[in-house]
């Protein structure tokens, strides 16, 4: 059974007036809403030009900076906003036992008169051998002398042979020391833009915890979706024209380097990643963008 607006007799019913207009209201609110959206998506639809496809310009990389060993941090020489080289120290701990390890190891590792007084034993014995021999050939000797003789020398041989590798191991040990120092110094492993700064001079970093935030901004990325319509139309290798969201603006030419081949079947789209040199960080990331791949449409 329909309900007409002439069954309500709203002449003569007061209390049901608001009531009835509140309702009409209600629904001719939901049907502009509802007309101006789809109004609007149609527009914007009819504004985007053929063959032109939404993206997003990202950071090629994002990586949280730590430590690989606990300690407090002794100095922070980078803030938010810095640009930053592959290399740069960008922290230190406290470092004053591990520097003393390795001045101990290098005073170590440079003593080699332990090697050089076995060397001088050694040139004594195989004297007092070559003696001995030419004694007992005169019988001017017993054999037990010239066999402690040789001995001794043989001895004296092995000495310097020990003392030799002593003396290696004490350059090992000093390369050993400097690599522990060099773990309390923290540099920068990308070319990039340091996005966070979480700890500062005095705090205590732990191993599983992050110092620094940094942006690898060149290249930047350019993650795009297109339609299953256009599977095979586009390549690895393939250039494009990438037009940055207002104020950037700007026309800006990128590479394929990834057309994924597992397929997103609720959107009905392929996964595209281009490559966009950004040599003098002119171009920011996180920004919205259109692409258009020549000849494809």
């Amino acid at each position: 059974m329909r309900t007409r607006l002439s069954d309500f007799n709203l002449a003569g019913d007061e209390a049901k007036r608001p009531a009835v207009f509140g309702i009409l209201w209600r629904i001719s609110a939901i049907l502009v809403v509802f007309f101006s959206a789809g109004a609007g998506h149609v527009d914007a639809q009819e504004r985007r030009p053929e063959g032109q496809f939404d993206c997003l310009i990202q950071p090629k990389m994002v990586l949280k900076l730590g430590t690989s060993v606990p300690g407090l941090l002794n100095e922070v020489l980078v803030d938010r906003g810095d640009v930053i080289k592959k290399g740069d120290v960008v922290a230190r701990l406290e470092s004053g036992v591990e520097q003393a390890a390795v001045l101990l190891a290098k005073a170590r590792a440079e003593n080699d008169a332990t090697v050089r007084s076995s060397i001088a034993k050694l040139e004594f014995q195989r004297r007092k051998d070559e003696r001995s021999k030419l004694l007992r050939k005169n019988d001017a000797v017993s054999v037990a002398v010239a066999d402690e003789a040789e001995t001794s020398a043989r001895v004296a041989e092995q000495d310097v042979e020990e003392a030799k590798v002593n003396f290696a191991l004490a350059g090992l040990e000093l390369a050993r020391a400097n690599e522990v120092l060099k773990l309390r110094t923290i540099r920068s492993p990308i070319d990039g833009v340091v996005v966070e700064r979480k700890l500062g001079p005095g705090e205590y970093a732990f191993d599983q915890a992050h110092l620094l935030t940094i942006s690898q901004i060149d290249p930047l990325l350019v993650e795009v979706f297109v339609p299953l319509s256009q599977f095979g139309k586009i390549h690895v290798g393939a250039s494009a024209e990438v037009l940055p969201e207002a104020p950037v603006g700007g026309r800006y030419t990128a590479r394929v380097t990834v057309v994924d081949q597992v397929f997103d079947a609720a959107s009905g789209t392929i996964g595209v990643r281009l490559e966009l040199p950004n040599p003098n960080y002119a171009l920011p990331a996180g920004l919205k963008c259109r692409v258009r791949f020549p000849g494809v449409g």
